[in-house]
């Protein structure tokens, strides 16, 4: 399918995989959609920045590139710094179309029902898309596709509306006659409201005017405040709700002075913020924020896992705006159809984006149509790059299924390191646009959408599995009924019932008959734990080790902590049970774990605990873990007391030795373990033999992570 993504400055139509429905969203082919004027074009301008304006910007970026630099090295930092550079980005987050199917979990929608979408994370610039129940809504009679494409301007406007909260008879100002005042002068003109409208291109004011608004103003002529005072009988505006994009400040100043006195003003635009006290107080003015399209906006668990908010409580959220914007258009009380200055065919998008550019003609409101191309949807995109390859020297044939942070920073620039070992031949994701970004960065010959049918692809050894966490059980154990070695990059599952399924698979087909599995515990690969377990191969009696992870704070709305996470235990700590597991080589015999129980919400209850375990051979183990440390501490240190001796390990990045033979190292970078456990598992594959972690071992420490999990949650 064709999508719009920027790059560089830059705006392209790419063929990218078409996506997959998902549980809790409509799959939806598109027919019209809306550029945003402000947000896109200012998306546009930073991506065509030179490097040093862009961290101008951003200091919280070029901080976490030091840091970056520190641990990994210069090298490593600028080829990850060049590769963000060198991806697209997607554009576009209003639409309209038809449904082609629902996923589970949407019963209140059918194939065939004209929506509108919203959501900047889904509702694309592309023939289709995959989006959120939360964030769709049906098509009322009477509003075409090219109006309802408009719903989130419209939504957005209407929020800023609700947020100032107009009572019939007052005056509100409108500061900023583009699409979103326009289309808010017009909510407020139906809510019984007397409007004054600004902006300083008079062409904007006369268009304004002939939809209803009562007076314009040419913000460079004319003098708003004393404007209002005159037209409000010497009191001030009730209201002002400010619509425009500017760096100034100046705005919000002669919105405040053209208030009466406990009047309101609502920023739905992005303008300066430095105010004046003596603007606000003496009147006590209340100043408020519009958050986007309403409540819901940014709420993981509203747009994205469908969990809504009660109407008695919550009267408007983003897809009740969203509703009443549509409902405004079929009635009447809302033209935007006057405002659309034009439509360009998606595969012109370009052109369309270049008439923007134009600060002294730039259109209210662009749209871009869609083709109707039937029932063929392609998930497959072939990266004419790469010559097509059955058979690479040998090497394993992989497809990467999640290309997230890890999977492309970490795991596939190793396996490109590795030519006669691994080839990687299909990229999986669940958004087009991510997976032919990888595809072009690393070389790979497809990139696709499709899951099974990567699993149907006699051409595909093996599964690199590397999604959020929640799909890691149901996907490994697909892969592995498909007959392809896998790869998961840890957790290996969320549950017992997961985890059984595994081991069934593998008590009947034997663990040497059928594909190798291994997690990706790597821990136990790295140069440090390999020196720590040769120094105590041939121990005389047990070990204590205690392990203390700074892990460092994550908000608890972040998707680790919920059901696609697993929680930080399951999720991390699973690490750390292996390497007691590989370290001790025997069977856990008990495990027990506490928690800190937090006094506040702001730290979750698997975020601080220590957990105890007690082996075979008499080791004891103790891992500390928790986020309630400083981040300038460093994150992993191990002692391990054994016969006299002690091991410390610091960081992966340091080892010493007091009263034991073994020899202290160090590192220029952290040492984690990544490509030797790469190097182990493409060895054990070509070559049979023992597997790089053998089953129980992966079984053992999935299952330490969940009794933890059982303790401390309790």
């Amino acid at each position: 399918m064709k999508q719009v993504l920027i790059k560089q400055g830059g705006v392209v139509v790419q063929e990218v995989p078409a996506p997959v429905v998902e549980t809790g969203t409509v799959l939806v082919r598109v027919r019209s959609s809306c550029i945003s004027v402000g947000t896109e074009m200012s998306g546009v301008k930073t991506s065509s920045l030179p490097l040093w304006k862009r961290a101008l910007k951003s200091p919280n970026d070029v901080k976490k590139v030091i840091d970056r630099v520190k641990s990994h090295g210069l090298a490593e930092t600028k080829r990850l710094v060049q590769q963000k550079l060198d991806t697209a980005y997607p554009l576009g987050y209003s639409a309209s179309g038809d449904v082609v199917a629902v996923g589970d979990g949407v019963d209140d929608i059918v194939v065939g029902d004209h929506v509108a979408c919203a959501g900047s994370q889904s509702a694309h610039h592309a023939e289709m898309i995959c989006v959120p129940r939360n964030l769709v809504v049906r098509v009322p009679d009477g509003v075409s596709p090219e109006q309802a494409s408009t719903v989130t301007l419209g939504a957005i406007a209407m929020q800023g509306v609700r947020r100032a909260e107009p009572t019939i008879g007052e005056t509100f100002v409108v500061i900023g006659l583009g699409i979103l005042g326009q289309i808010t002068q017009q909510i407020l003109r139906a809510n019984g409201v007397r409007v004054i409208g600004v902006d300083l291109d008079p062409v904007r004011v006369e268009s304004a005017r002939t939809l209803g608004m009562d007076v314009g103003i040419v913000s460079a002529v004319d003098d708003l405040v004393a404007q209002a005072y005159r037209l409000t009988d010497g009191y001030g505006a009730d209201g002002v709700i400010v619509t425009a994009a500017t760096s100034s400040s100046d705005i919000l100043a002669n919105a405040f002075q053209a208030c009466r006195r406990k009047g309101r003003v609502v920023l739905v635009g992005d303008v300066g913020m430095d105010i004046d006290r003596a603007d606000i107080y003496a009147k006590e003015l209340d100043f408020r924020i519009s958050t986007s399209y309403g409540p819901g906006r940014y709420d993981r668990a509203y747009e994205e896992q469908g969990l809504d908010y009660p109407l008695p409580y919550v009267r408007w959220t983003e897809n009740r705006n969203m509703q009443a914007y549509l409902h405004l258009l079929a009635e009447g009380a809302v033209d935007v159809q006057s405002l659309i200055e034009g439509a360009f065919p998606v595969e012109d998008a370009p052109q369309a984006y270049e008439a923007l550019k134009n600060d002294e003609k730039r259109p209210l409101a662009l749209l871009l149509s869609y083709k109707d191309n039937g029932d063929d949807i392609q998930r497959s995109v072939i990266n004419a790059k790469v010559a097509p390859s059955s058979d690479p020297d040998g090497a394993i044939r992989v497809a990467v299924v999640g290309a997230g942070g890890f999977a492309t920073g970490t795991l596939m620039p190793i396996m490109k390191s590795l030519p006669t070992q691994y080839k990687v031949s299909v990229v999986v994701t669940r958004q087009g646009h991510n997976a032919v970004n990888v595809a072009r960065q690393f070389d790979v010959g497809e990139a696709t959408t499709d899951f099974d049918a990567v699993l149907k692809n006699a051409n595909i050894d093996m599964v690199l599995i590397a999604t959020r966490h929640h799909l890691h059980g149901p996907m490994v154990l697909a892969a592995l009924q498909a007959g392809k070695h896998v790869m998961v990059e840890k957790p290996l599952c969320l549950n017992h019932e997961e985890l059984e399924c595994i081991e069934d698979f593998f008590a009947h087909v034997g663990a040497d008959g059928g594909p190798l599995l291994m997690c990706g515990f790597n821990r136990r690969f790295s140069p440090y734990a390999e020196a720590t377990k040769a120094a105590v191969k041939d121990r005389v009696g047990p070990m204590m080790i205690n392990y203390r992870v700074n892990a460092g704070y994550i908000p608890q709305d972040h998707w680790v902590h919920g059901a696609e996470g697993g929680g930080r235990n399951i999720g991390e700590a699973c690490h750390f049970y292996d390497l007691f597991t590989a370290l001790t080589g025997s069977r856990v015999t008990k495990v027990t774990a506490q928690a800190v129980r937090p006094n506040t919400g702001h730290y979750g209850r698997t975020d601080n605990f220590v957990a105890t375990a007690s082996f075979e051979d008499g080791s004891v183990t103790t891992l500390t873990y928790t986020s309630m440390g400083a981040a300038g501490h460093p994150k992993e240190r191990m002692d391990v007391y054994v016969d006299g001796a002690i091991i410390s390990t610091e960081d992966y990045l340091s080892m010493t030795v007091v009263g034991g033979s073994a020899k202290p190292i160090s590192t220029r970078t952290m040492e984690k373990g990544h490509r030797e456990e790469l190097v182990a598992f493409a060895q054990a594959v070509r070559d049979g033999g023992e597997w790089p972690i053998p089953l129980w071992q992966q079984v053992q420490a999935t299952k330490m992570a969940l009794d933890v999990e059982r303790q401390i949650v309790d």
